[in-house]
């Protein structure tokens, strides 16, 4: 009946389309595992100096690359499974339909996927980013780095600042911690260093 000519003239839609249909965010994935091979290439020829103390120069960006190449990985699995559809599918030309399969197809043809750019969200993140490097000196890490991850929050849509400041001020003060402690490297304590 309906859902014959509906199957029928899914199948037809898949068989036409390429297998890269649906499967453009392979893109992401490729950067990033270039950008991790980027960082491989760096680690690898790094001049590191007789005598320096573990975990070195090359820890950290070790982690990252390795992070990079896993997170690549699982996108480009995501991708390859489950295929994003390129179009809705349109089956108001067939004759087999029926009059509700048909008002479900023209509704699903009249589904646009949108393309935009959130504007507010980059003006968090960028604001922040801009409010961080101009306060990093005078306010110092803890101060500057909450506000950072404070606007990206924002940014990225989450709706309960004091929630958001407190995890900000969390996270921002164990870095500082990790940094100065695990580390050794001083990063600038600004307006609570005589604390």
């Amino acid at each position: 009946m309906s859902t014959v000519g509906v199957d029928a003239a899914e199948d037809a839609r898949r068989a036409s389309a390429s297998w890269w249909t649906g499967r453009s965010g392979l893109v992401v994935p490729a950067i990033l595992a270039a950008f991790s091979t980027y960082l491989v290439v760096g680690i690898v020829t790094m001049q590191v100096p007789p005598g320096v103390t573990s975990p070195g120069p090359r820890f950290f960006p070790t982690l990252i690359a390795v992070a990079g190449y896993v997170v690549a990985v699982l996108l480009a699995l995501r991708y390859l499974r489950t295929p994003e559809p390129a179009e809705p599918a349109r089956y108001s030309a067939l004759d087999e339909v029926s009059e509700t399969a048909r008002a479900e197809a023209e509704a699903a043809a009249r589904v646009s996927y949108r393309t935009f750019s959130d504007w507010t969200a980059v003006g968090w993140a960028a604001g922040g980013f801009l409010a961080f490097s101009l306060l990093l000196m005078p306010a110092g890490w803890i101060v500057a780095g909450a506000l950072l991850f404070w606007c990206v929050a924002r940014s990225m849509g989450s709706r309960r600042p004091v929630v958001d400041l407190v995890v900000a001020l969390m996270m921002s003060s164990l870095v500082y911690l990790a940094f100065g402690v695990v580390l050794g490297l001083n990063l600038p304590s600004g307006i609570l260093g005589g604390l």
